[in-house]
Protein backbone atom coordinates (compact mmCIF):
# COMPACT_ATOMS: atom_id res chain seq x y z
CA UNK A 1 0.00 0.00 0.00
CA UNK A 2 2.77 2.55 1.08
CA UNK A 3 4.45 2.43 -3.10
CA UNK A 4 0.90 3.91 -4.01
CA UNK A 5 1.52 7.03 -1.37
CA UNK A 6 3.80 9.95 -2.10
CA UNK A 7 6.51 10.50 0.27
CA UNK A 8 6.44 13.56 2.17
CA UNK A 9 9.06 15.63 -0.73
CA UNK A 10 7.69 13.95 -3.75
CA UNK A 11 4.81 15.84 -5.79
CA UNK A 12 2.53 15.03 -8.66
CA UNK A 13 3.81 18.63 -10.40
CA UNK A 14 6.23 18.22 -12.86
CA UNK A 15 5.98 22.12 -13.86
CA UNK A 16 3.50 23.54 -11.77
CA UNK A 17 3.30 26.87 -14.00
CA UNK A 18 1.76 25.46 -16.66
CA UNK A 19 -1.47 24.60 -14.93
CA UNK A 20 -1.92 28.07 -13.84
CA UNK A 21 -4.59 30.25 -16.13
CA UNK A 22 -1.96 32.88 -17.26
CA UNK A 23 0.13 30.53 -18.39
CA UNK A 24 1.08 31.07 -21.86
CA UNK A 25 2.41 28.13 -23.29
CA UNK A 26 5.00 28.03 -26.31
CA UNK A 27 2.47 26.14 -28.47
CA UNK A 28 -0.48 27.87 -29.17
CA UNK A 29 -2.79 25.61 -31.03
CA UNK A 30 -6.49 26.57 -32.73
CA UNK A 31 -5.64 30.13 -32.88
CA UNK A 32 -3.50 30.24 -35.96
CA UNK A 33 -5.47 32.27 -38.01
CA UNK A 34 -6.51 34.65 -35.33
CA UNK A 35 -2.79 35.38 -34.42
CA UNK A 36 -2.33 36.45 -38.13
CA UNK A 37 -4.94 38.53 -38.04
CA UNK A 38 -3.91 40.24 -35.25
CA UNK A 39 -0.23 40.47 -36.03
CA UNK A 40 -1.41 41.81 -39.49
CA UNK A 41 -3.33 44.69 -37.96
CA UNK A 42 -0.17 45.33 -35.66
CA UNK A 43 2.30 45.30 -38.71
CA UNK A 44 2.21 48.97 -39.73
CA UNK A 45 3.92 49.71 -36.33
CA UNK A 46 6.94 47.45 -36.37
CA UNK A 47 7.55 49.60 -39.82
CA UNK A 48 7.34 52.93 -37.38
CA UNK A 49 3.30 53.42 -38.28
CA UNK A 50 0.38 53.89 -36.23
CA UNK A 51 -1.12 50.23 -35.67
CA UNK A 52 -4.75 49.12 -37.26
CA UNK A 53 -7.75 48.99 -33.85
CA UNK A 54 -8.44 46.01 -33.28
CA UNK A 55 -11.56 44.35 -30.87
CA UNK A 56 -10.72 40.73 -30.17
CA UNK A 57 -14.25 39.41 -29.30
CA UNK A 58 -15.30 35.83 -27.71
CA UNK A 59 -16.37 34.06 -24.42
CA UNK A 60 -14.20 33.70 -21.68
CA UNK A 61 -11.32 31.16 -22.27
CA UNK A 62 -11.54 31.27 -25.61
CA UNK A 63 -7.37 32.24 -25.93
CA UNK A 64 -8.57 35.76 -26.74
CA UNK A 65 -5.69 37.05 -23.81
CA UNK A 66 -3.57 34.37 -24.68
CA UNK A 67 -3.31 35.21 -27.88
CA UNK A 68 -2.55 39.10 -27.30
CA UNK A 69 0.15 37.90 -24.70
CA UNK A 70 2.07 35.92 -27.26
CA UNK A 71 2.35 38.40 -29.69
CA UNK A 72 3.36 41.26 -26.99
CA UNK A 73 5.96 38.92 -26.51
CA UNK A 74 7.61 38.61 -29.24
CA UNK A 75 7.49 42.03 -30.27
CA UNK A 76 9.16 42.83 -27.22
CA UNK A 77 11.84 40.03 -28.02
CA UNK A 78 12.14 41.50 -31.74
CA UNK A 79 12.20 45.28 -31.67
CA UNK A 80 12.36 48.31 -30.21
CA UNK A 81 10.40 50.58 -31.93
CA UNK A 82 6.89 48.97 -30.44
CA UNK A 83 6.00 49.19 -26.75
CA UNK A 84 3.17 46.80 -25.76
CA UNK A 85 0.91 47.47 -22.65
CA UNK A 86 -1.25 45.15 -21.02
CA UNK A 87 -3.95 46.45 -18.71
CA UNK A 88 -6.48 44.09 -16.97
CA UNK A 89 -9.25 46.08 -17.16
CA UNK A 90 -10.83 43.93 -14.24
CA UNK A 91 -8.22 45.42 -11.94
CA UNK A 92 -7.55 49.08 -13.16
CA UNK A 93 -11.03 50.75 -14.57
CA UNK A 94 -11.19 54.06 -14.22
CA UNK A 95 -8.75 56.32 -16.81
CA UNK A 96 -6.07 57.45 -14.09
CA UNK A 97 -5.73 53.70 -12.78
CA UNK A 98 -4.83 52.63 -16.44
CA UNK A 99 -2.97 55.80 -17.38
CA UNK A 100 -0.73 54.83 -14.27
CA UNK A 101 -0.14 51.63 -15.62
CA UNK A 102 1.09 52.43 -19.32
CA UNK A 103 3.56 55.50 -17.22
CA UNK A 104 4.99 52.32 -15.59
CA UNK A 105 5.26 50.79 -18.39
CA UNK A 106 7.59 53.02 -19.78
CA UNK A 107 9.30 55.12 -16.77
CA UNK A 108 9.39 51.98 -14.98
CA UNK A 109 7.77 53.04 -11.65
CA UNK A 110 3.98 54.67 -11.02
CA UNK A 111 2.86 58.02 -10.87
CA UNK A 112 3.17 59.22 -7.17
CA UNK A 113 -0.28 58.57 -5.38
CA UNK A 114 -1.79 61.41 -4.90
CA UNK A 115 -0.90 64.99 -6.14
CA UNK A 116 -0.73 64.21 -9.80
CA UNK A 117 -3.10 65.47 -12.79
CA UNK A 118 -3.84 63.04 -15.36
CA UNK A 119 -2.91 65.64 -17.83
CA UNK A 120 0.92 65.55 -16.25
CA UNK A 121 1.17 61.68 -16.77
CA UNK A 122 -0.40 61.76 -20.20
CA UNK A 123 1.44 64.57 -21.36
CA UNK A 124 4.55 62.79 -19.93
CA UNK A 125 4.04 59.60 -21.45
CA UNK A 126 3.44 61.60 -25.00
CA UNK A 127 6.74 63.17 -24.49
CA UNK A 128 8.56 59.77 -23.67
CA UNK A 129 7.57 58.35 -26.75
CA UNK A 130 8.00 60.85 -28.73
CA UNK A 131 11.51 61.38 -27.70
CA UNK A 132 12.14 57.65 -27.79
CA UNK A 133 10.23 57.41 -31.23
CA UNK A 134 8.33 54.07 -30.42
CA UNK A 135 4.89 53.23 -31.22
CA UNK A 136 2.64 52.42 -27.97
CA UNK A 137 0.39 49.56 -28.40
CA UNK A 138 -2.62 49.23 -25.61
CA UNK A 139 -4.35 46.02 -24.84
CA UNK A 140 -7.33 46.89 -22.71
CA UNK A 141 -8.08 43.62 -21.50
CA UNK A 142 -11.93 42.85 -20.81
CA UNK A 143 -12.52 46.24 -21.94
CA UNK A 144 -16.21 45.34 -21.06
CA UNK A 145 -15.69 46.46 -17.53
CA UNK A 146 -14.95 50.29 -18.77
CA UNK A 147 -18.86 50.54 -20.49
CA UNK A 148 -20.33 52.22 -17.12
CA UNK A 149 -19.61 55.53 -17.12
CA UNK A 150 -18.58 56.67 -20.08
CA UNK A 151 -15.17 55.41 -18.84
CA UNK A 152 -14.04 53.73 -22.16
CA UNK A 153 -14.48 56.68 -23.74
CA UNK A 154 -12.43 58.53 -21.20
CA UNK A 155 -9.69 56.25 -22.13
CA UNK A 156 -9.90 55.88 -25.87
CA UNK A 157 -9.93 59.20 -26.63
CA UNK A 158 -6.90 60.82 -25.25
CA UNK A 159 -5.45 57.32 -26.53
CA UNK A 160 -6.73 57.70 -30.05
CA UNK A 161 -6.80 61.56 -30.44
CA UNK A 162 -2.95 62.22 -28.90
CA UNK A 163 -1.34 63.65 -32.04
CA UNK A 164 -3.89 66.63 -31.75
CA UNK A 165 -2.09 67.89 -29.21
CA UNK A 166 1.18 66.13 -29.50
CA UNK A 167 2.07 65.87 -33.04
CA UNK A 168 3.79 62.68 -33.88
CA UNK A 169 2.68 60.36 -31.49
CA UNK A 170 2.19 56.91 -32.57
CA UNK A 171 -1.38 54.98 -30.42
CA UNK A 172 -3.20 51.72 -31.05
CA UNK A 173 -5.31 49.86 -29.02
CA UNK A 174 -6.44 46.41 -28.87
CA UNK A 175 -9.92 46.02 -27.03
CA UNK A 176 -10.73 42.14 -25.77
CA UNK A 177 -14.64 41.90 -25.12
CA UNK A 178 -15.79 38.76 -23.52
CA UNK A 179 -19.55 39.87 -23.53
CA UNK A 180 -21.21 39.00 -26.39
CA UNK A 181 -23.89 40.80 -25.54
CA UNK A 182 -22.16 44.10 -26.24
CA UNK A 183 -22.16 46.70 -28.11
CA UNK A 184 -19.24 48.43 -29.13
CA UNK A 185 -21.01 51.16 -31.35
CA UNK A 186 -23.55 51.70 -28.91
CA UNK A 187 -21.39 52.72 -26.37
CA UNK A 188 -18.28 54.89 -27.70
CA UNK A 189 -18.90 58.08 -28.98
CA UNK A 190 -18.86 59.47 -32.53
CA UNK A 191 -15.62 61.35 -31.30
CA UNK A 192 -14.10 58.19 -30.27
CA UNK A 193 -15.75 55.95 -33.19
CA UNK A 194 -14.22 58.17 -35.95
CA UNK A 195 -11.00 57.69 -35.08
CA UNK A 196 -11.34 53.96 -33.74
CA UNK A 197 -12.54 51.91 -36.64
CA UNK A 198 -11.69 48.74 -35.58
CA UNK A 199 -11.40 45.11 -36.94
CA UNK A 200 -13.01 42.56 -34.94
CA UNK A 201 -11.99 39.11 -34.74
CA UNK A 202 -13.65 36.66 -33.54
CA UNK A 203 -12.66 33.77 -30.97
CA UNK A 204 -15.14 30.74 -30.87
CA UNK A 205 -15.65 28.32 -28.60
CA UNK A 206 -13.77 25.20 -28.03
CA UNK A 207 -14.70 22.28 -29.58
CA UNK A 208 -14.61 19.28 -27.48
CA UNK A 209 -11.49 17.61 -29.43
CA UNK A 210 -9.83 21.03 -29.29
CA UNK A 211 -10.24 21.28 -25.25
CA UNK A 212 -9.36 17.43 -25.13
CA UNK A 213 -5.77 18.76 -26.76
CA UNK A 214 -5.35 20.87 -24.80
CA UNK A 215 -5.76 19.24 -21.63
CA UNK A 216 -3.79 16.49 -22.26
CA UNK A 217 -1.24 18.90 -22.90
CA UNK A 218 -1.47 20.65 -19.76
CA UNK A 219 -1.02 17.17 -18.34
CA UNK A 220 1.90 15.88 -19.92
CA UNK A 221 3.89 19.20 -18.95
CA UNK A 222 2.80 19.90 -16.05
CA UNK A 223 1.89 16.48 -14.42
CA UNK A 224 4.27 13.72 -14.33
CA UNK A 225 3.33 10.34 -16.23
CA UNK A 226 0.21 8.53 -14.54
CA UNK A 227 -0.59 11.29 -12.42
CA UNK A 228 -3.74 10.98 -14.45
CA UNK A 229 -5.80 8.22 -16.09
CA UNK A 230 -7.09 9.18 -19.41
CA UNK A 231 -10.78 8.40 -17.73
CA UNK A 232 -10.10 10.78 -15.09
CA UNK A 233 -8.90 13.35 -18.23
CA UNK A 234 -12.39 12.66 -19.74
CA UNK A 235 -13.89 14.07 -16.42
CA UNK A 236 -11.71 16.56 -16.75
CA UNK A 237 -13.04 17.73 -20.60
CA UNK A 238 -16.69 17.02 -19.39
CA UNK A 239 -16.85 19.61 -16.44
CA UNK A 240 -14.65 22.14 -18.49
CA UNK A 241 -17.39 21.94 -21.83
CA UNK A 242 -20.25 22.21 -19.04
CA UNK A 243 -18.88 25.65 -17.27
CA UNK A 244 -18.09 26.58 -21.13
CA UNK A 245 -14.71 28.15 -20.25
CA UNK A 246 -11.07 26.66 -20.60
CA UNK A 247 -9.92 28.16 -17.96
CA UNK A 248 -11.97 26.40 -15.49
CA UNK A 249 -10.34 22.87 -16.56
CA UNK A 250 -6.92 24.34 -16.35
CA UNK A 251 -7.79 25.28 -12.45
CA UNK A 252 -9.62 22.04 -11.86
CA UNK A 253 -6.78 20.31 -12.99
CA UNK A 254 -4.21 22.02 -10.75
CA UNK A 255 -6.91 21.81 -7.83
CA UNK A 256 -7.69 18.11 -8.27
CA UNK A 257 -4.10 17.32 -8.40
CA UNK A 258 -3.14 19.42 -4.98
CA UNK A 259 -6.05 17.36 -3.66
CA UNK A 260 -4.86 14.01 -4.40
CA UNK A 261 -1.29 15.47 -2.98
CA UNK A 262 -2.98 16.39 0.18
CA UNK A 263 -4.33 12.77 0.71
CA UNK A 264 -0.85 11.68 -0.34
CA UNK A 265 -1.68 9.45 -3.65
CA UNK A 266 0.01 9.11 -6.45
CA UNK A 267 -3.20 9.68 -9.04
CA UNK A 268 -5.90 11.99 -9.04
CA UNK A 269 -8.90 10.10 -8.78
CA UNK A 270 -12.45 10.92 -9.25
CA UNK A 271 -13.26 12.71 -5.96
CA UNK A 272 -10.29 14.79 -6.16
CA UNK A 273 -12.15 16.22 -9.63
CA UNK A 274 -15.57 16.25 -8.75
CA UNK A 275 -14.29 18.07 -5.35
CA UNK A 276 -12.23 20.86 -7.43
CA UNK A 277 -15.01 21.62 -9.91
CA UNK A 278 -17.10 23.10 -6.95
CA UNK A 279 -14.68 25.83 -6.44
CA UNK A 280 -13.33 26.22 -10.34
CA UNK A 281 -17.05 26.56 -11.59
CA UNK A 282 -16.86 29.62 -9.63
CA UNK A 283 -13.53 31.06 -11.16
CA UNK A 284 -15.84 34.19 -12.76
CA UNK A 285 -17.50 34.92 -10.03
CA UNK A 286 -14.16 34.92 -7.72
CA UNK A 287 -12.75 37.35 -10.13
CA UNK A 288 -15.05 39.74 -10.85
CA UNK A 289 -16.51 40.43 -7.11
CA UNK A 290 -12.32 40.84 -6.18
CA UNK A 291 -12.48 43.65 -9.46
CA UNK A 292 -15.71 45.64 -7.01
CA UNK A 293 -15.20 48.76 -5.31
CA UNK A 294 -16.08 48.64 -1.41
CA UNK A 295 -19.71 50.28 -2.14
CA UNK A 296 -20.00 47.68 -4.90
CA UNK A 297 -19.47 45.17 -3.04
CA UNK A 298 -21.58 46.31 -0.54
CA UNK A 299 -24.65 46.42 -3.07
CA UNK A 300 -24.12 43.41 -5.15
CA UNK A 301 -24.11 41.68 -1.39
CA UNK A 302 -27.59 42.93 -0.55
CA UNK A 303 -28.75 42.35 -4.23
CA UNK A 304 -27.92 38.48 -2.54
CA UNK A 305 -29.52 38.82 0.42
CA UNK A 306 -32.65 39.31 -1.77
CA UNK A 307 -32.28 37.32 -4.15
CA UNK A 308 -31.97 34.46 -1.64
CA UNK A 309 -35.73 34.64 -0.41
CA UNK A 310 -36.88 36.11 -4.44
CA UNK A 311 -35.16 34.72 -7.73
CA UNK A 312 -36.76 37.76 -9.95
CA UNK A 313 -36.69 41.03 -7.93
CA UNK A 314 -37.68 44.59 -8.72
CA UNK A 315 -35.05 47.22 -9.09
CA UNK A 316 -37.52 49.90 -7.38
CA UNK A 317 -38.41 47.15 -4.79
CA UNK A 318 -35.10 46.55 -3.72
CA UNK A 319 -33.75 49.80 -4.23
CA UNK A 320 -35.88 50.75 -1.32
CA UNK A 321 -34.19 48.40 1.09
CA UNK A 322 -30.44 49.28 -0.37
CA UNK A 323 -31.37 53.23 0.26
CA UNK A 324 -32.71 52.30 4.00
CA UNK A 325 -29.54 50.46 4.34
CA UNK A 326 -27.13 52.71 2.48
CA UNK A 327 -28.88 55.95 1.52
CA UNK A 328 -27.35 56.05 -1.98
CA UNK A 329 -29.39 57.63 -4.67
CA UNK A 330 -31.47 55.48 -7.27
CA UNK A 331 -29.65 56.89 -9.91
CA UNK A 332 -26.24 55.84 -8.34
CA UNK A 333 -27.84 52.47 -7.54
CA UNK A 334 -29.20 51.98 -10.88
CA UNK A 335 -25.39 52.75 -12.63
CA UNK A 336 -23.94 50.05 -10.05
CA UNK A 337 -26.94 47.60 -10.92
CA UNK A 338 -26.41 48.02 -15.09
CA UNK A 339 -22.19 47.50 -13.88
CA UNK A 340 -22.95 44.33 -12.60
CA UNK A 341 -25.17 43.20 -15.73
CA UNK A 342 -21.92 44.36 -18.08
CA UNK A 343 -19.83 42.15 -15.46
CA UNK A 344 -22.02 38.96 -16.23
CA UNK A 345 -23.10 38.74 -12.39
CA UNK A 346 -27.02 39.70 -12.65
CA UNK A 347 -29.14 39.80 -16.03
CA UNK A 348 -31.21 43.11 -15.58
CA UNK A 349 -33.77 42.83 -18.15
CA UNK A 350 -37.46 44.76 -18.85
CA UNK A 351 -40.88 43.13 -18.17
CA UNK A 352 -44.16 44.28 -18.57
CA UNK A 353 -45.75 44.90 -15.71
CA UNK A 354 -49.43 43.47 -14.70
CA UNK A 355 -50.39 45.90 -11.98
CA UNK A 356 -47.85 49.01 -12.95
CA UNK A 357 -48.00 51.10 -16.11
CA UNK A 358 -44.94 50.45 -18.42
CA UNK A 359 -42.33 48.68 -17.90
CA UNK A 360 -40.64 47.10 -14.94
CA UNK A 361 -36.79 46.75 -14.33
CA UNK A 362 -36.36 42.88 -13.31
CA UNK A 363 -33.09 41.93 -11.46
CA UNK A 364 -31.70 38.17 -11.18
CA UNK A 365 -28.78 36.74 -9.87
CA UNK A 366 -26.18 34.80 -12.63
CA UNK A 367 -25.37 32.93 -9.04
CA UNK A 368 -25.92 31.30 -6.39
CA UNK A 369 -26.66 33.87 -3.88
CA UNK A 370 -25.26 32.17 -1.22
CA UNK A 371 -22.52 31.64 -3.33
CA UNK A 372 -21.52 34.84 -3.95
CA UNK A 373 -22.18 36.24 -0.05
CA UNK A 374 -20.20 33.38 0.52
CA UNK A 375 -17.04 34.50 -1.67
CA UNK A 376 -17.86 38.58 -0.61
CA UNK A 377 -17.25 37.62 3.14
Amino acid sequence: MKKDLLMWDETLFRDPEVLEIDYVPEQFNYREDQIKELAYQIRPAIRGGRPLNTVCRGLPGTGKTTCVKKLFEEITNTTKKVLPVHINCQIDNTKFAIFAQIYRKITGHLPPPSGTSFKTIFDSIARIIMSDNVVLLVCLDDANYLMHENEINNVLYPLLRSYESFEGTRIGVILIISDMAVNLSKSIDARVSSVLCPTDIYFPPYSEEEIHTIINERVMQGLYPGAISAGMVDLVVSQTLESGDLRVGIDLLKRAALSAERKARRTIEREDICGAYLVSQYLHLSFSLKSLKTEEREIIKLLAEHAKDKKDMSAGEVYKTVKEDTGIGYTRFYEMVKKFDLMRLVDLEYRSGAVEKGRTRVISLRYDPVKMIEYLS
